[in-house]
């Protein structure tokens, strides 16, 4: 799907901070992350909603969410994560994806109101890549 932003960065058209690359899912840095390391977990192929993505491929799926999820904390010195994925409403991009994003106690998200950060510079998106790809790497599967 050529007009599909999230198909586009999979192919590598368009860049993206990757931490998880593989021959069916990719996982990369949220451009507008709720936190910094808010990663953004999805399939290769294009799925708009959960609904859609065949049975044999949710597992998979959620074994990178694990992991991703275990990763995050790891690299950043985060708490914990909160892992959501929404299905149509609130869907910014229709193309399944899982949002994992880091949390710490009193880091000031409240309910589903989300505010956006960016990230200062390239270089420091792609530290905060390289360090949940490093932590990745040491999480047992």
């Amino acid at each position: 799907m050529t007009d599909c932003v999230f198909c586009r960065i999979a192919a590598g058209e368009v860049p993206a901070d990757f931490v998880l690359d593989d021959d069916e899912f990719v996982a990369f840095l949220d451009a507008r992350p709720v936190f910094k390391g808010h990663v953004l977990v999805m399939p290769r192929r294009h799925y708009v909603t959960l609904a859609d993505l065949p049975v044999p491929a949710v597992g998979p799926l959620f074994e990178r969410v694990r992991l991703i999820s275990a990763a995050v904390p790891a690299a950043l010195g985060a708490q914990g994560t909160f892992v959501a994925l929404n299905n149509t409403v609130s869907q910014s991009v229709p193309h399944l994806h899982v949002h994992v994003v880091p949390r710490t106690r009193g880091d000031g998200l409240r309910g589903f109101f989300w505010p956006r950060q960016r990230y200062a510079t390239e270089e420091e998106a792609a530290d905060y890549a390289r360090r949940i790809r490093d932590a990745l790497a040491a999480v047992p599967s």
